[in-house]
């Protein structure tokens, strides 16, 4: 297995070193890459801190990423949600995948955060 390290991906999303982002391109080319979940979240941290980028503009980044052929994720389908999540809300990308893992997985979810609380309580009546 091919894993990713967040450096790789950002390299790829900003495409501000050109070489490196023709050789992450040229990596998924060549075979499948994994993208764990650590991973995102410390990209979707340098994008939203360091480069200051837009929520929803991170959130279409790595969901276009992550839809990527050759790129697999743990569970595309909570990244998906997840992605929704923090685009929508003002809740941090692990809190967004703890409630994505909850709604698809089913996962009991054991936090003292309120505004985590109220998602996961929206999800269970719908």
């Amino acid at each position: 297995m091919r894993l990713l390290d967040a450096n790789y991906l950002l390299r790829f999303i900003m495409h501000d070193n050109l070489e490196m982002a023709i050789e992450v391109r040229t990596a998924i080319l060549s075979g499948t890459v994994h993208v764990q979940d650590a991973v995102l979240e410390e990209v979707v941290h340098v994008l939203k801190r360091v480069y200051k980028i837009d929520r929803t503009v991170i959130a279409d980044a790595i969901l276009k990423f992550t839809e990527l052929e050759n790129v697999e994720t743990e569970n595309q389908t909570v990244i998906e949600t997840c992605m929704q999540y923090y685009s929508e809300t003002s809740l941090d990308f692990v809190d967004c995948l703890l409630a994505a893992y909850h709604l698809h997985e089913g996962h009991e979810i054991l936090t003292f955060d309120k505004k985590l609380k109220k998602l996961i309580a929206r999800q269970d009546e719908s």
